[in-house]
């Protein structure tokens, strides 16, 4: 599995909303409400095999209330 950490951005008033509806798909490893111009970060692990833009599309872009995310792969842990 390749773990990958999205950041997201919410419609105003709309993170908690969006945070309740991304545990429901449990499709996190962590989720956090965070400071700055993204309302939460999302860490995640993508199924080997599967294609990473169509992963975070179709499970994570597509809820309703996201404004923008943007995606941070990792290659290795140290």
């Amino acid at each position: 599995m390749r773990c990958a950490f999205v950041n997201i951005r919410c419609n105003s008033g709309l993170s908690y909303k969006v945070a309740e509806e991304i545990a429901l798909r449990e499709i996190h490893s962590e989720l956090y409400s965070v400071s700055g111009p993204f309302d939460l970060l999302l860490k995640l692990y993508i199924p080997e095999g599967e294609d990473v833009g169509h992963f975070i599309n179709e499970n994570v872009a597509s809820i309703d209330g996201i404004e923008r995310t943007e995606t941070t792969l990792t290659f290795k842990a140290f």
